[in-house]
């Protein structure tokens, strides 16, 4: 357990919501260039899919959440980084079961909160929110969510975020607007025919989000919506240009641990985790100036708490200046670098030979206000490079009306290949409108 903090430094704590015990050396007063981030959430659920406040789908799983289960986790995070800050999600059925073991996993986290400055928030839904409901309920949700979240923590708690899997354009502006919160985790990049929606076409790194469509970043004032808009898993590029599971391997393969550690095992699971960290933290951030990776091991998960150790061990150990800080910190930072959306992201990825990470094959990504483009070769032959994906969002978009599993926005060419359309191409095949608006941004391409 934790040691109690004194009575004089716990009302410190409560009044200024800025001093967090002893660990304050984790990149609280960075900046965002420069610097290599981890952003690690888990969420905490009485069901599987709570898919409104009185609607489920998928397994109870009050079994797999105790008290036990959250020390055992948290101790694995702060040994494996020392000063490791987190995020914690809760359902509402979580905020609101009254069994001893959720009452204590409440106490917790709220402990957690003061004695390591982990963030505590509210997830509508589970992850799929706008699947099975209005607009407006999933308001009310956040609303309601944020006041039972504020009330278990005390003191007029507010997070910095909230973890949503997808959430809606309107939903976004609304948590800006009505909750003054201005991150959140809202899309998850490339996902497409796998679990319960779909919502492939945005940009992995953070971005405004347009009125008109929550993958599309904003393209001026009139359509702007002040919350970052954050992915929730860094996934293996070469992957997660696959359709689901098909051909028998994982789009969902990098960081997470049921794609690596539950289908590789402990040794292989962990070499591909930390390829897809490398993307970032190595060519990555020589590309952007800074790196970012995030994850979220749901605490249902029955993985050995010590994996998650290994992972984030290793991770320090070969970039010992990762700072691990809670997902609200690291969009505030961002949001603080950028006012709008002048970003122009960039990664190069060479297979690791682990299921769907071709080893011969090699991706480049370039991804900014206008548009996205993946351009896919060969690189032990040195072949000329295919478009994969070429996703322009200068061009107007719109969310599906009704609860849908499809809100993806998908562009002339969709990585996924699911369309007559998506064949790849050479760059030079494409219309001279497309290479008009890829020359202005990289001329060297053409």
């Amino acid at each position: 357990m934790l040691r109690k903090v004194p009575l004089l430094c716990t009302i410190a704590l409560l009044i200024t919501h800025t001093a967090f015990g002893q660990h304050t050396d984790n990149g609280r007063k960075g900046e965002l260039m420069g610097s290599r981030f981890l952003t690690f959430n888990t969420v905490i659920r009485v069901n599987q899919i709570e898919v409104s406040r009185d609607r489920n789908v998928g397994e109870d799983e009050r079994s797999l959440h105790s008290p036990a289960r959250v020390i055992a986790f948290r101790k694995a995070l702060e040994e494996g980084f020392p000063g490791a800050r987190m995020t914690w999600a809760l359902s509402w059925l979580a905020l609101n079961d009254s069994t001893t073991n959720y009452r204590e996993i409440r106490k917790l986290i709220t402990e957690y909160h003061f004695h390591y400055g982990d963030e505590v928030t509210f997830i509508p839904g589970a992850f799929f929110a706008n699947a099975y409901n209005s607009i407006e309920q999933v308001n009310k949700d956040l609303h309601d969510g944020l006041q039972l979240v504020g009330k278990m923590v005390g003191n007029n708690y507010r997070p910095l975020s909230v973890v949503a899997g997808f959430l809606a354009a309107e939903n976004q502006q609304y948590l800006a607007a009505k909750e003054n919160i201005h991150v959140c985790q809202g899309n998850i990049w490339s996902q497409f025919a796998i679990d319960n929606q779909d919502g492939d076409g945005s940009v992995s790194y953070p971005f405004y989000p347009s009125t008109e469509h929550f993958c599309k970043p904003a393209q001026g004032k009139k359509d702007f919506v002040d919350c970052v808009n954050l992915d929730g898993w860094t996934v293996d590029f070469l992957a997660g240009r696959r359709q689901g599971r098909a051909g028998g391997f994982n789009s969902r393969l990098g960081v997470g641990p049921i794609e690596t550690l539950g289908k590789y095992g402990d040794r292989i699971g962990l070499e591909e985790m930390m390829h897809t960290t490398a993307i970032h933290f190595d060519k990555g951030f020589d590309l952007n100036g800074f790196a970012w990776v995030a994850n979220c091991w749901e605490l249902s998960l029955e993985y050995d708490p010590a994996r998650l150790k290994d992972w984030v061990s290793s991770v320090k150990k070969r970039w010992s200046d990762t700072k691990l800080i809670t997902q609200g910190e690291f969009g505030l930072l961002w949001r603080k670098q950028y006012k709008s959306n002048n970003f122009d992201y960039r990664f190069v990825e060479r297979g690791s030979g682990i299921g769907g990470s071709d080893a011969n094959m090699e991706i480049s990504w370039f991804m900014n206000k206008d548009f996205r483009l993946a351009l896919l070769k060969e690189w032990k032959i040195n072949s000329h490079e295919l478009v994969i994906d070429f996703t322009r969002y200068d061009l107007k978009a719109a969310q599906p009306g009704g609860k849908t599993r499809q809100w993806s926005l998908m562009g002339d060419i969709n990585q996924k290949q699911t369309r007559p359309q998506d064949k790849p191409v050479p760059l030079n095949d494409l219309p001279l409108p497309s290479k008009r608006i890829i020359g202005k941004r990289y001329p060297q391409l053409l």
